[in-house]
């Protein structure tokens, strides 16, 4: 299954924290118990081996989330550099954000957009781009003066090329 790129992963769960929480509580009363009690090493060595492989799973599983979190981050803000120098260097660009795929077809996907600057939701096609759409993506656009004209109604559907697709970034991230 291939992840969202616009969602920025989590890196704690309360599954994680609890049980991180309860390895170290049985550490600490493993550590007060032992050498209170003097237990035979044919029972202290197997607790410290399950503890340290817990140990060990949860650090490796702490370490993977906040590794793939800033690498996440990393990217989100790559992905805005870029955003912001294209809407720099084009000429009139809008921004729309995906607040859904509703379906996905060969030549291009029925979205759902909002158009950031007006606060307007409607219906989309969008022709394939080379990398695929995801709900939660801001599109840097160049508007179709055809479909867009001040005065009018908007179009019942957009229609936006792919052509016309300059940038994206996810809406989560790192904005400048």
């Amino acid at each position: 299954m291939v992840e969202n790129p616009v969602v920025k992963p989590r890196v704690a769960t309360v599954a994680l924290v609890l049980t991180s929480v309860g390895v170290l509580i049985l550490l600490v009363l493993f550590l007060a118990i032992v050498p209170a009690t003097s237990l035979p090493l044919s029972v202290s060595l197997p607790l410290v081996a399950v503890w340290l492989a817990a140990g060990l799973l949860l650090g490796w599983q702490w370490w993977k989330r906040i590794t793939r979190s800033r690498e996440w981050q990393a990217s989100s803000a790559a992905r805005w550099r870029a955003f912001n120098t294209t809407k720099q260097s084009s000429g009139t660009t809008t921004e729309v954000t995906l607040l859904s795929v509703d379906a996905v077809q060969p030549t291009g996907s029925w979205v759902t957009i909002l158009w950031n600057r007006f606060e307007h939701v409607q219906p989309a096609w969008l022709e394939a781009l080379p990398e695929p759409v995801w709900p939660g993506s801001i599109l840097l656009l160049a508007p179709d003066p055809a479909q867009i004209m001040p005065g009018l109604p908007w179009p019942e559907t957009y229609f936006i090329r792919a052509a016309n697709c300059l940038a994206w970034a996810p809406a989560q991230g790192w904005r400048a």
